[in-house]
């Protein structure tokens, strides 16, 4: 066994994930920004700017099926390094765009496919895997640079579309993709697994016992597919987190031109992204913290769930910039719930050495659901005239998602099944 000097590895992977999350999340949630703008400046409706924040996520999930084996073998560096650059051109190419066609290809899905690459799906799973004891209080710091890329980069987005021009906007989120992911990948995220260096998960130096691994559960080292999908557990966690994750997009994609449509300014609009990156930095950290106390790690995501539909509410009245703020802060604190809930839940039901397999399919139909959710939106605003109707739908789906979460088993049971 390798003794490591210094600071634990596995906690430089959760800096690293730390901030290609922030990169990759905080480009994406960005495109709220860019809805109005180019519906104004092509003629096109809001419907159609959203299908390419739809097509983007239906490729990011179909991805995932490929990248959740592939991180179980090979180190996420590549992996990482590949997305980012995919995701640079994707960005400058989508600056050129003119029809909605070219769009679609080149922000949909070449964007969509870089992106995935730099996803909470690889990012996690990597961090996952070097730790058990620690996991939820890491994987929550982790997935806090989602928020933390939201609040720096949603702003500065908003800034340069109003200022100069949405094309520039898109070619600045390419250079730091490039410039920024590449170096971070290459640095941090080298290894794979505690093991395959001599090392045990969480730091600890002591001769690990078999019985003791994971918490004394009994996992398999390997699962097929057609295990996973036996497990009637993990259509309650599709189910959960691809209509979470549907209502999600649909408020990120959607959230800037409602306050406009309200008649607050540009800049403000744009930076209400950023107040609701800034509650969910809070609450993927309360999320991942509370994950280890709590008795079940699934009460932690019912009530992620349940502040998510009570943000909501808050959002159906949000009509002035103090009212926006406030439904910002709120859904993004229980929004903060679901990036670490999902790793965790895997792990916790399945096993950390078949986290990337498990994790990719139910990131694939996530994807499926949040792919759902900025077109839909976008429709009944198209046939409404309002984003009414569309915070109602959100509401009931949430409830409903809590609801459903509380029917998952116990670990244990779950990991018989």
């Amino acid at each position: 066994m390798i003794e490591e000097k210094g600071m634990f590895w596995g906690w430089y992977v959760v800096i690293g994930a730390f901030l290609i999350s922030s990169i990759s999340y905080g480009a994406r949630y960005s495109f709220g920004v860019f809805v109005m703008p180019m519906s104004l400046d092509y003629g096109w409706s809001r419907s159609v700017v959203s299908i390419g924040a739809s097509i983007n996520m239906m490729v990011y999930s179909f991805c995932a099926i490929f990248l959740g084996r592939t991180l179980d073998k090979v180190a996420p560096k590549w992996i990482i390094t590949t997305g980012a650059i995919v995701a640079a051109v994707s960005y400058i190419l989508t600056s050129l765009a003119r029809t909605p066609l070219h769009f679609y290809l080149t922000y949909g899905v070449l964007c969509g496919a870089g992106t995935a690459c730099m996803g909470l799906l690889v990012v996690n799973s990597s961090v996952g895997k070097w730790f058990i004891k620690k996991r939820g209080i890491a994987i929550g710091i982790s997935t806090m640079g989602v928020s933390f890329g939201t609040i720096a980069l949603t702003p500065l987005a908003g800034y340069i579309v109003k200022y100069y021009d949405w094309h520039y906007g898109f070619i600045f989120l390419g250079i730091i993709f490039v410039l920024v992911g590449v170096s971070l990948s290459q640095l941090f995220m080298g290894r794979v697994n505690p093991e395959s260096y001599g090392l045990l998960p969480d730091g600890d130096r002591r001769i690990a016992k078999a019985s003791d691994a994971d918490h004394a559960v009994k996992y398999p080292s390997h699962l097929s597919n057609k295990g996973i999908f036996r497990n009637s557990h993990f259509w309650i966690l599709v189910a959960c987190f691809s209509l979470a994750v549907m209502t999600l997009m649909a408020a990120f994609v959607h959230q800037v031109a409602y306050a406009l449509d309200n008649n607050i300014e540009n800049v403000v609009a744009a930076s209400s992204l950023g107040a609701l990156g800034f509650g969910g930095f809070c609450g993927q950290f309360f999320f991942g913290w509370f994950s280890g106390v709590v008795k079940d790690v699934k009460y932690s995501a019912v009530l992620g769930m349940i502040i998510m539909a009570v943000g909501m509410v808050i959002l159906l009245k949000a009509t002035t910039t103090q009212r926006l703020y406030f439904y910002a802060l709120i859904y993004g604190f229980g929004y903060g719930s679901l990036g670490p809930m999902m790793p965790i839940l895997v792990a916790d039901r399945f096993g950390r050495h078949v986290l990337g397999s498990v994790y990719g399919w139910l990131t694939f139909f996530m994807g499926m659901g949040g792919g759902i959710g900025p077109f839909m939106g976008g429709l009944i605003y198209d046939l409404s005239g309002s984003y009414t109707y569309v915070w109602q739908a959100n509401i009931v789906i949430l409830v409903g998602c809590a609801l459903l979460m509380l029917r998952l088993a116990p670990k244990t049971a779950s990991a018989r099944q």
